[in-house]
């Protein structure tokens, strides 16, 4: 009896020692992640080509900082959404921007204005940030200048002397006529085309006392009434705009002309002059056409570049919280508007054109004709409000097209700004849970295995393996419209290739992604690192870089002779290893992951996978 009481007491003694081993256990675990949440800093980019070349940059230049990148979307209603459900990461980027469509997002970022990057910024190009109350939450990187790109080797050829106002540039594109060329035209299909166009012919109306008196109405955040154009700076704009689309000879036909079709034009010697940027002088240069970049000629005698800057960046005002996470998102700033960092956003054979006073100008000789315009800072950034696209490309094709006069083109403008899109779109996907999106050493990137599991039946594959920025974030718990639900997907040129394999081939698939190699894409950090679905793997640090120490599938060590389907979301870069060897080829690689999504997401019965452990990084 003794010994049964004994047993007894010691088998409740063991369950005890057991169950507190695994609260200590999930206690630890917890506090593990806790401390990864605290110690990563976000930083949203706004397309691919910044995660494999800036990135990476950044990260080597601050490696006791453990940065997450992800590739977000170029679209402030993106983080408009994520703001108002919880999900607003440390650090934003967006290309296409203004303070117009940033305002709801005023009072959840940083006031930057008394930092030293802030300070470093030329007060010329600063003014185009400031809030009203004299607030600056977004900061402008290095310029991509757009003007007339002009084929030199046409105008030697028949003796037109090259444009130096707005005088002789009509007159060089009535000389063309003469000889059957046309002396300029532009891919008017872009709604960016018709918007830059509008107002790079009119930068001295537009940054005028009047004119920036007018951008700042336009873009107060405290405002609660829509504001339409005024009437003294854009009646002028209007006119100056109707007065060009004659004096060049645009009509109709123009409006169906894209990108290729001009660059066509330019190589086949039919066109003389179109609107672009240096990076197409370097293109027709290194063709052999003889090529150079010109401002855009104000009808006042002035001369402007038309700037956009590569993007804007601004910080979470949650930051403020923990001086901690603040200090190390500030370091992680300062080195993304650093002469280095900005190096590796331009193209190859690219100038730097920096709005800040820390790093050197750098023309190359393709902007050296442009260098007065450069040194006098005529350097106007656009008014790119999502209004301002959509508008812009239906006004503006409407006078191409001879159906507005500038009066009516104005009064039309005008409309469209005061009446603004009241459409609420419906919900496609709802989900009832939110998920992290920051990646923990023990299980991964939650929010980023929700995507993987639901795309892999999507996909109907056994494994899915998705480069780390496959997908945008976090899944929030939230209702979903059609086009949040598609900003969930990376932007870019994402791609699914599929193949059936041995769990050998696998192993050596999933090593690539793993390890990278020179030709492609390697992970330069563990948030680089993939997400897996149907396996889980383990990887070991070292050195650096990253080892695939092991897969296992069902919870079993993967066996080489197994037939899988596997899927693999990538861009052409990633897959660029496997997709050399031909002897195993990929089928897929043409419908882009978010198009497949959307279709998905906005059938009626999509629903999100729960999210697994998928990697163990030791």
């Amino acid at each position: 009896m003794k010994k049964k009481k004994l047993r007894r007491g010691l088998s409740l003694l063991l369950a005890v020692l057991i169950a507190g081993v695994c609260l200590l256990s999930g206690c630890g675990a917890k506090k593990r992640a806790a401390q990864e949440n605290a110690e990563t800093i976000q930083v949203y980019l706004w397309n691919t080509t910044l995660y494999e070349n800036y990135a990476p940059y950044i990260q080597s230049q601050l490696p006791d900082v453990n940065i997450e990148f992800i590739v977000g979307n170029n679209d402030l209603d993106f983080y408009k959404f994520l703001n108002e459900n919880g999900g607003l990461p440390d650090i934003i980027t967006s290309c296409r921007f203004s303070l117009h469509d940033a305002a709801p997002l005023k009072d959840s970022l940083m006031n930057l204005a008394l930092t030293n990057e802030a300070g470093a910024v030329y007060n010329t190009y600063l003014d185009s940030f400031k809030n009203e109350d004299g607030s600056v939450n977004w900061l402008p990187v290095c310029a991509d200048a757009h003007g007339f790109v002009v084929n030199r080797g046409l105008f030697e050829e028949y003796g037109i002397p090259l444009p130096t106002d707005y005088a002789s540039f009509v007159s060089a594109c009535r000389a063309f006529e003469k000889h059957g060329i046309r002396g300029f035209d532009a891919d008017y299909f872009y709604d960016y085309t018709c918007m830059e166009t509008l107002q790079g012919l009119s930068v001295s109306e537009l940054s005028s006392a009047e004119g920036r008196r007018w951008r700042t109405a336009y873009s107060d955040p405290a405002s609660t009434e829509k504001v339409g154009l005024d009437d003294t700076v854009w009646p002028a704009a209007f006119e100056n705009l109707e007065r060009f689309i004659r004096d060049t000879g645009l009509n109709a036909a123009d409006l169906t002309l894209n990108y290729d079709d001009i660059m066509d034009r330019m190589r086949g010697g039919r066109l003389a002059m179109f609107f672009g940027t240096s990076a197409n002088v370097k293109i027709l240069e290194d063709e052999g056409i003889d090529t150079t970049f010109l401002p855009f000629f104000g009808q006042d005698g002035q001369q402007w570049l038309m700037t956009t800057p590569y993007f804007q960046v601004a910080l979470s005002r949650n930051l403020e919280q923990d001086s901690a996470r603040r200090a190390k998102a500030m370091q992680v700033l300062h080195v993304m508007l650093s002469e280095g960092a900005q190096n590796r956003i331009v193209y190859d054979g690219q100038d730097i054109l920096s709005y800040s006073q820390n790093v050197s100008l750098r023309l190359t000789d393709y902007l050296e004709e442009v260098r007065p315009v450069v040194e006098q800072n005529h350097m106007y950034i656009r008014i790119a409000s999502n209004d301002f696209f959509s508008i812009s490309k239906d006004v503006v094709s409407r006078m191409v097209a001879g159906e507005y006069t500038a009066e009516q083109a104005y009064q039309a403008f005008n409309a469209q700004l005061l009446t603004g899109d009241t459409e609420t779109a419906e919900t496609v996907l709802t989900s009832d849970k939110g998920y992290s999106n920051v990646f923990h050493a023990d299980g991964g990137n939650a929010s980023f295995s929700v995507m993987a599991n639901t795309l892999r039946g999507v996909y109907d594959s056994d494994v899915l393996i998705a480069a780390a920025n496959s997908f945008t974030g976090s899944v929030l718990a939230a209702d979903y419209t059609e086009k949040m639900a598609a900003s969930m997907i990376m932007p870019n040129d994402l791609f699914a290739y599929r193949r059936t394999m041995t769990g050998a081939e696998l192993t050596e698939t999933v090593r690539a992604f793993v390890e990278g190699s020179e030709d492609g894409f390697t992970p330069f950090n563990r948030g680089s690192l993939p997400a897996v679905s149907g396996i889980a793997i383990e990887v070991k640090e070292e050195n650096g870089g990253f080892a695939l120490t092991g897969v296992t599938r069902d919870g079993k060590p993967l066996q080489g002779d197994e037939t899988v389907t596997v899927t693999c979301l990538a861009t052409a870069k990633q897959m660029a290893l496997l997709l050399a060897d031909e002897s195993r080829p990929f089928e897929g690689g043409e419908t882009r992951v978010r198009d497949t999504w959307r279709a998905y997401a906005a059938g009626g019965d999509a629903a999100l996978a729960e999210p697994e452990h998928y990697i163990r990084l030791r």
